[in-house]
């Protein structure tokens, strides 16, 4: 089974027991300086043991003082993080897979307060649309102590076992920043001509390989193609053709392997995609490089399953299978794969959950999360092998079969207890029904059909169709009731008129219940369901009007899945009114007050959608709480709206309980 992704593979000398590569991704897991740290070792390691053959670190910087992403960032500029770095190789290497680290250097895309400078250092001084930071064009002396200090962190990671380098020449970072006309406006040597533009890398390049030397596997990462026109610049940057001779070129200096993605951080959504890109949207990228190069080629494009990576690794498409956000929601996808496990893979989602906590640890302190694999980072902690096996088939009455009974009911019967789940409807999910049912968001039900076949294989018991009673739950003799009952959708009291035959609120719609089109129908409130809901009845030929109470649609929401969803919105071309606040509905008319100044606006529609937050369901909570003394409310019952306090309530109350 999967003969071709579990084939041996060889870069340079480095031999790779498989086709299956961990891509770099950041996690903040790294100590204050710099440091590997414990979590950083467990991390990478259980990766190893589940199976990647080529584990890929996240990128390091070449500088930590002035050149890096972010606090909780590895680091290679000191020979002091040799120890660290040796430690982490030899927890992969422990469990037969190999290691590479990528190098890098942020440029114009990295964070000038953060890095305690004024400006940060790029090719030429044009600004990053995404960070909006203040740079300037660096000096000749500059690129010199640049190209020197890639050097030096290559022969580092050498010293410390590391089995091969990645030089990040992807996404949008300092050497991009060289190769593309979009951001490289010099007229020295090292702008203008596409041997010029490429001076930098070729620089980087030969110092690297005389550090490390020709038996040293070095791969180099490239953006293809920076997709432009995704911001409205299609004539703007590298267009695949040109990321093709780059490639190209690359092989010439001496790569050893490519690495090929696309995208930087003004088009972000190409590099690290929401949910509504499909697998294998930008597999051409990498296949279309594979033809022109002698080299291994390591490709991305959502890569999830693992009979799409066999069938593309089959097609000659790439060499090496790579993700990166797979491996945090499974580390394990690779042994499952192999064993012939397919439904006990955990796919990742693409919820961008992932993405909003990296972007946010500097100021949260906390490390990266996976909203649906609560494992991710806490591997020590909270890992399998911390499972305590206690459970001595004792009842647990679970109320709730949505994600966070589900899961709760998963970890307790992998714990020995003998779980009972109720569930008021006649199947299992909860809102991911709901979640899964707008355009693009079908990804959504791979982590119900993931959580159904380990509830079914672990045997857990789920009753369907009717609330249970006390004297059902009491009949069980419960050591504990966990209660993941859901949530339904808040109707202010405060806003008269929405107990009208025309006013709906998202489940109605996303159930099929109603069923509305060529209609004009008012959206009021803009969170993901809203925005979601909006683009369902667009689709279905209705004309949608968004309203929202604060500054900007999409309050609270990461800005990735905003763009994601009103990229396709916007071709319907909704209206939409913000710091607008509804006031009541009257037959077809909404009444309004602007934020600002208190005006008041009516607008006439057929119809409503009212999508304002969820509230807990309450039933039974008091009752149980009077009756045993373990009683937990997890997930929307406790915290509406979001998957990643479902996932990790659930997780969290049966691991501890």
């Amino acid at each position: 089974m999967y003969e071709l992704l579990f084939k041996e593979g060889k870069i340079n000398t480095m031999t790779v027991r498989n086709r299956i590569a961990m891509t770099a991704m950041g996690n903040h897991m790294a100590l204050p300086g710099g440091e590997v740290s414990d979590i950083d070792v467990a991390f990478y390691a259980a990766r190893a043991a589940g199976g990647v053959g080529l584990v890929i670190l996240e990128c390091l910087t070449i500088d930590y003082a002035t050149g890096k992403g972010n606090f909780g960032q590895m680091s290679a500029d000191d020979d002091r993080f040799i120890p660290g770095l040796r430690r982490l190789a030899d927890a992969v290497h422990a469990h037969g897979s190999v290691v590479a680290a990528q190098i890098y250097h942020p440029g114009r895309q990295g964070i000038a307060e953060l890095n305690g400078v004024e400006s940060m250092i790029a090719p030429s001084e044009v600004e990053c649309q995404a960070v909006h930071q203040p740079v300037h064009a660096m000096s000749k002396v500059e690129i010199d102590e640049v190209v020197a200090k890639f050097a030096a962190a290559a022969r580092r990671c050498k010293e410390a076992g590391i089995d091969a380098v990645e030089i990040h020449g992807a996404h949008g970072y300092l050497i991009t920043q060289f190769m593309s006309p979009y951001t490289n406006k010099r007229t020295d040597e090292y702008g203008g001509s596409f041997e010029n533009r490429m001076r930098f890398i070729t620089e980087i390049m030969a110092a690297v390989r005389e550090q490390v030397g020709p038996d040293y596997p070095v791969i180099v990462r490239l953006s293809v193609d920076e997709h432009l026109e995704f911001v409205g610049a299609p004539t703007e940057g590298i267009h695949l053709d040109e990321g093709i001779e780059i490639a190209r070129y690359v092989e010439k200096l001496g790569a050893d392997a490519l690495d090929i993605s696309c995208g930087i951080y003004e088009t972000m959504n190409t590099a690290w995609e929401p949910i509504g890109f499909d697998e294998g949207w930008k597999i051409d990228a990498p296949a279309r490089v594979k033809e022109v190069v002698d080299i291994p080629v390591i490709g991305v494009s959502v890569i999830r399953n693992p009979d799409y990576a066999e069938d593309i690794l089959a097609q000659g498409k790439l060499d090496y299978v790579g993700s990166a956000r797979q491996f945090f929601a499974d580390p394990d996808w690779g042994i499952k794969a192999q064993e012939g496990r397919v439904g006990e893979i955990r796919r990742c989602i693409s919820c961008m959950h992932c993405m909003d906590t990296l972007m946010a640890a500097d100021i949260t302190g906390v490390t990266v999360a996976c909203a649906i694999n609560y494992q991710g980072g806490r591997e020590a902690q909270y890992g399998d092998a911390a499972l305590r096996l206690d459970g001595a088939g004792r009842s647990v009455a679970v109320i709730g079969a949505g994600p966070a009974g589900l899961e709760a009911g998963i970890v307790l019967a992998k714990r020995g207890f003998r779980p009972v789940i109720f569930e008021r409807q006649d199947r299992a999910g909860g809102q991911l029904i709901y979640a899964a049912t707008p355009p693009k968001k079908e990804k959504m039900l791979w982590l119900l059909e993931y959580q159904q076949y380990m509830i079914e294989k672990l045997g857990v018991e789920i009753r369907f169709g009717a609330e249970p009673t006390l004297e059902e739950i009491s009949a069980l003799d419960p050591y504990a009731v966990i209660i993941a009952q859901g949530s339904h959708p808040l109707l202010p009291a405060s806003i008269a008129g929405l107990d009208q035959e025309n006013v709906f609120t998202p489940p109605q719609i996303l159930s099929g219940e109603v069923s509305l089109t060529g209609k004009r129908i008012g959206i009021i409130g803009t969170g993901m369901t809203g925005i979601e809901t909006a683009e369902y009845l667009a689709d279905a030929g209705n004309s949608v009007t968004l309203f929202e109470m604060v500054d900007d649609i999409g309050p609270g929401l990461f800005f990735q899945n905003i763009i994601d969803v009103m990229s396709r919105l916007g071709p319907h071309q909704p209206e939409i009114y913000t710091r607008h606040k509804l006031v009541r509905i009257d037959g077809q008319t909404a009444v309004f007050e602007t934020v600002d100044s208190g005006e008041v606006k009516e607008f006439s529609f057929d119809a409503f959608l009212v999508s304002l937050g969820v509230e807990p369901n309450t039933e039974l909570v008091e009752d149980l709480k009077a009756s045993y003394d373990k009683v937990f409310v997890v997930g929307d019952a406790l915290e509406g709206g979001r998957l990643e306090p479902a996932i990790s309530g659930g997780y969290k109350t049966a691991f501890d309980l």
